[in-house]
């Protein structure tokens, strides 16, 4: 098996995390980037509720979508406290599966 090329692009896409981090050591980032993270996940949230309100006949695929996502975050947060170092990655899964969620519940009772 060969391996892939080296291009700039392939470089620059491979240190996204860490400048990500970089740039988030200041406090008022951090925070920023999670709340950024906790309302894209409230978006989807709510529009996984709204999309398949409207079709019915896709309720229980997206149930299944929903419980699937929830766990392979909890699997992916298991796995990331293990890790030491900064722990920016866990606290952005954490907000947006809470986003994630209230969505979800907020538009269910939205149905009621």
């Amino acid at each position: 098996m060969t391996r892939l090329q080296q291009t700039r692009l392939h470089r620059q896409i491979g240190l996204a995390g860490d400048r990500l981090q970089l740039w988030a050591d200041n406090p008022w980032r951090r925070l920023s980037l999670q709340v950024i993270t906790l309302l894209g996940g409230f978006f989807m949230g709510g529009t996984v509720g709204m999309v398949t309100g409207a079709i019915s006949y896709l309720d229980p695929i997206a149930a299944l979508a929903c419980v699937a996502l929830m766990e392979l975050s909890v699997r992916t947060r298991r796995a990331l406290l293990q890790q030491s170092g900064d722990r920016l990655t866990l606290q952005l899964i954490d907000a947006a599966r809470t986003g994630f969620l209230y969505g979800l519940l907020l538009d269910g009772f939205k149905l009621l």
